[in-house]
Order: C-alpha cells, then structure tokens, then sequence
C-alpha cells in the first residue's frame, strides 16, 4: 500500500517503484531527482527518474498537501481528498487529462499524495492566467466537458465515485463569506483596482448571487464536473487540444456551472462578448451528440448568463485569503468575471450566432 510521504525526501527509488507499479509493472526505479518544487493551494514537483529495469516515465508530476492553513481550506471545501481517491478509483475520464499513475490519502495528518504524467513530455503547454486563451483553444476544451458531461449525464455516479458530492454552501458560512468579500474588496480598492468590480456590486451583492449560484450548480439534471476548470487548471497541446488538470474540486452538479467557469475565466472580454453564444451552442452540440438530453440554447443561455458571479466570488475569496494565487493572476480572472456579470446583469445582448446555426433540439 503507498504511503504519503512527510517530505520530499522520502520519494524515494522504492517508493517510486512502488507508485508506478500497476501503470508500469516490472519498472524498478534507480534514482530519483526532485525538480521545480512549488508551493501555492498545495505543494507540487517534477520528478527526473532513472529505472534501473523496466520501463516508466522520464518524469512525473506530483502533488503534495500545502501549509496547514491551505490544507484545512481545502477540508471546509471538502477538496482535500477528491483529486487522490479520483486517482484511485481508476475509472477514466473521457476528455484530455494527464495520466494518473498513483494517489494515496493520509487522514489523520490531513495529507495526501497524487502521482501523474508530466504533461510536458507531450510539449503541452501549461496555460497562464494572465494570458487569455483563444477561441480555438477553448471550444476544444468546451468539447471535452461535453463528453464527460454526457457520459455521467442524469444518471447514478458508479461506486468508485461515490465520494464525489453536489455543490453545498450550508448558511453558517454566509458571514464568514461576507467578511472576506468585504476584504477583497478593500485589497481592490486600496491597490487602485476598484474599478474591475461594477459600481454597485459591493460584498453583500456578490454573497447573495455565490450562494444563489451555488444552489443552481447542484440542481438536476447533474453530471460530473471537474469543479474547478479555470483556465490556469488547464494546458495545450500542439495539436490545439485544451486538457485538464487539478481535479481536486471534482462535484457532481448542473452542467452550466463547468461551462460558464471555464468559458468566462478563460477569453478576453472581446473573444467573449463576439464568441460566447456559439460556443455554447458548440457545446450543446457536442453533448447531444454524444448522447446527452442537451438542453435548447435558450433554455442553456438562461443558465449561462447567471453563471460569472460565482466565479467573481471564488477569485475575490481567493485575492481575500492570500497566498493562494498571485496578485496579477487574482486581477485578471476577477476582471474577466466582473465584467461578463455585469454585461449579463444588465442583460447585454450577444451578436447572432454565425451561419443562423439552429438550437440543439432537446
């Protein structure tokens, strides 16, 4: 059984060996080398390995548990585990993801470990917050959730996933939640950034419309979500496929919560505004095609336009608990969300969608 390590300095040759065991059986480790070690929401580091027999990978990818403070957020987000016992359960994910080798969980002291493929091997190319995605890139992205969407579509999480939960805001957070709201705010303010949040949205406006949200995001019908698909949790490859990782907010939960979290944190206002309908239609019809009861466009559209203030929510809580994204990072997705809430708050009107392209029929 694969123990979580205390340290970086336990990943040994044999615990190596030992985690890629079933994805690389007879692969005995000689050396390992610890590269690019960070540390943000969790501890994180390539790995150079040499094999003494077998075959494996040249490098992987592992994720550890951050400071105690990131770690017992994680806990209160119920995200602490999900990533590792994802990993564990084996089944597979049917959009572009990296290859998971190996996780293990370590309860009592709040740890976990997570082994995957260094995507880079495959000159992916991880994607930067700050550096808006193009429409390409994300209508490829847009695609894959279809199909995982569609895969789990209305129907029970098989057993291996049974840990996997709906979106929950229980109200006892709520002032809690107000009080960092109201931080953020002020960190916005004091920075001379107060003009990326609309006149009018102050910290009560945004808690009312996160926890709104939060309860749409678990309505039926649900399907499995990656939870947390902004555009710095994903890469590219060169063939232009957009892939997904850090699955540690997995949920069961409404479709549009995905959508409208990956769509808007990743295009530049532009891209948006011009693009965002027949993306969406683009969706619809790769889930219809793939054998989901894919809602009209209208009926999606509806979802879609309420979907950026709890993303405008989640990044003023992350700039409010610092430490977890850089400043510049926090500015640029709260800019993008705030200003898609308000052109959808005061109901803008999108262009038509090009080529008069008709509504997936439900």
């Amino acid at each position: 059984m694969l123990t979580v390590p205390r340290s970086w300095s336990e990943l040994t040759p044999d615990w190596m060996t030992a985690a890629l065991a079933d994805a690389c059986p007879g692969a005995l480790v000689e050396a390992v080398e610890l590269d690019d070690v960070a540390d943000g929401t969790n501890s994180r580091a390539r790995l150079t390995l040499r094999y003494a027999a077998g075959a494996g990978p040249e490098r992987v990818f592992v994720k550890r548990e951050g400071r105690l403070l990131n770690r017992l957020a994680l806990t209160a987000l119920g995200a602490r585990e999900a990533e590792p016992r994802l990993v564990a359960s084996g089944l597979e994910l049917p959009l572009e993801h990296p290859a998971f080798y190996a996780a293990a969980v370590d309860r009592r002291r709040l740890a976990a470990v997570t082994v995957m493929e260094d995507v880079t091997l495959r000159d992916a190319r991880a994607n930067e917050a700050t550096r808006a995605l193009g429409v390409d890139g994300v209508r490829t992205g847009l695609l894959g959730l279809a199909r995982m969407h569609a895969a789990y579509w209305g129907k029970p999480l098989p057993r291996e996933l049974a840990f996997v939960r709906p979106w929950r805001l229980g109200r006892v957070w709520a002032p809690v939640s107000w009080a960092s709201l109201a931080r953020a705010l002020r960190i916005l303010r004091s920075g001379g950034h107060n003009g990326l949040v609309p006149a009018g949205v102050d910290a009560g406006v945004v808690e009312r419309g996160f926890r709104g949200w939060a309860t749409i995001a678990a309505e039926h019908p649900r399907t499995l979500l990656h939870g947390d698909p902004h555009l710095a949790n994903t890469y590219t490859l060169p063939s232009g496929v957009t892939g997904f990782y850090d699955w540690q907010l997995v949920r069961t939960g409404n479709w549009s919560h995905d959508v409208g979290y990956f769509l808007v944190s990743s295009l530049s206002t532009a891209d948006r505004r011009d693009h965002e309908r027949d993306l969406l239609a683009d969706y619809l019809t790769e889930l219809a095609g793939q054998g989901g009861p894919a809602p009209n466009l209208a009926q999606a559209w509806e979802l879609y336009r309420q979907t950026p203030v709890f993303g405008l929510g989640t990044w003023l809580h992350t700039l409010s608990g610092g430490g977890f994204q850089p400043l510049d990072v926090c500015l640029a997705v709260i800019e993008r969300f705030a200003t898609a809430h308000a052109d959808h708050t005061r109901t803008w009107a999108p262009p038509p969608r090009r080529n008069a392209v008709q509504p997936v029929p439900r």
